[in-house]
């Protein structure tokens, strides 16, 4: 029977591997190297919070970078990034790719506004309800992709397209705005909860990023969900043959990927307290740039979850850099595609080096 690989090992040995690893025998120079691009992404953020420090500007000998307020906003604004990359960190361990969770914050984002005002619902069943559109969206995505043979590009591209028509027909094309209190066309008040923060210090948004990061690592560490998905990832074909239920794990991580796409959607309807159907444009490729830069293989079967959390930090930290200097918006989208790049020849190396 085929051997299902654990997290993190390869699908299989090169000639000349020794007690089953993948290069050079254990404790070798091989094994060093190799947990030295494992943890690439926590050096790469260690280098960028530095140079972050170092770069940024002052006032009255403050440094404004680690001042409190600054970094409860560089977490609360990689929030939903990070969450709908934990999502996607799933999809691309399965070697797929899903383009489709922007557009489903969107809808999500739609849906919470327009649930909770225009149909005054309360905040459990609007919530529950939203989730369980963006689930049950990517759960279809994933057996289309499964059970058709058709690539997940193609499958998620059409999503977005669809999860976009489906936002401008339940919105009328217009954005909700979410205004609080108890009388109609108002939301519950306890929703501005996700506009605010635990002790004054960390925003709420960051909580529910923190949170569910560490599921997702206990997860990807400790389940036979997580084996299947990295054995998927690395041979489908082998997978297939040594039991493991594809379709079933497929339908289940592009359901993941929806459902945090939706979570992310409901705190942007509360931070931003409206729900737009343009909502998440272009939010898909700040995920897939977060998995890349954390180490994550597009070719599937290699990664972490780790990684991947550490990879969203350091977009939020060189984002909220930039700005703090003012740089220019172009040279901004010019820096991060340098580091996107960087990230990937990084990837390259470990493999050719493998």
């Amino acid at each position: 029977m085929t051997h299902l690989r654990e997290p993190g090992e390869r699908s299989a040995a090169p000639p000349g591997a020794v007690s089953g690893r993948w290069w050079g025998r254990p404790g070798g120079r091989g094994d060093l190297v190799e947990r030295l691009f494992a943890v690439q992404s926590l050096f790469a953020l260690l280098v960028v919070f530095v140079l972050a420090v170092v770069f940024s500007p002052r006032r009255d000998g403050e440094i404004l970078f680690l001042s409190t307020e600054n970094l409860g906003n560089v977490v609360r604004a990689v929030s939903e990034i990070g969450i709908i990359a934990v999502g996607m960190t799933f999809v691309v361990l399965l070697g797929g790719i899903d383009l489709s969770v922007g557009a489903i914050l969107g809808l999500s984002a739609v849906g919470t506004a327009t649930l909770m005002v225009d149909s005054g619902l309360g905040i459990l069943p609007a919530v529950t309800v939203v989730l369980l559109i963006g689930a049950v969206f990517g759960a279809l995505q994933g057996y289309a992709t499964a059970r058709l043979g058709i690539q997940s590009f193609i499958v998620t591209l059409a999503g977005l397209q669809v999860a976009r028509g489906l936002a401008r027909i339940w919105s009328g094309g217009l954005g909700i705005p979410i205004a609080y209190g108890d009388g109609p066309q108002e939301a519950p008040p306890a929703f501005e909860i996700l506009n605010g923060s635990v002790n004054g210090v960390l925003p709420v948004p960051a909580v529910l990023f923190v949170g569910i990061g560490v599921a997702a690592i206990v997860v990807l560490r400790k389940t036979a969900f997580a084996r299947h998905v990295y054995a998927i990832g690395g041979n489908e074909k082998a997978a297939r043959l040594s039991g493991v239920p594809v379709l079933r794990v497929k339908v289940a991580v592009f359901a993941i990927a929806g459902l945090l796409a939706a979570v992310a959607g409901v705190i942007h309807a509360g931070q931003l307290n409206q729900g737009s159907p343009n909502d998440g444009a272009g939010y898909e490729l700040d995920a897939i740039a977060a998995v890349v830069i954390g180490g994550t293989s597009l070719a599937g079967g290699t990664g972490s979850m780790g990684g991947t959390l550490a990879g969203a930090l350091l977009l939020g930290i060189l984002n909220n850099i930039l700005a703090l200097n003012n740089i220019d918006a172009n040279v901004q989208l010019l820096i991060k595609g340098l580091v996107i790049v960087a990230a990937a020849g990084l990837q390259k190396l470990r493999h050719s080096i493998a």
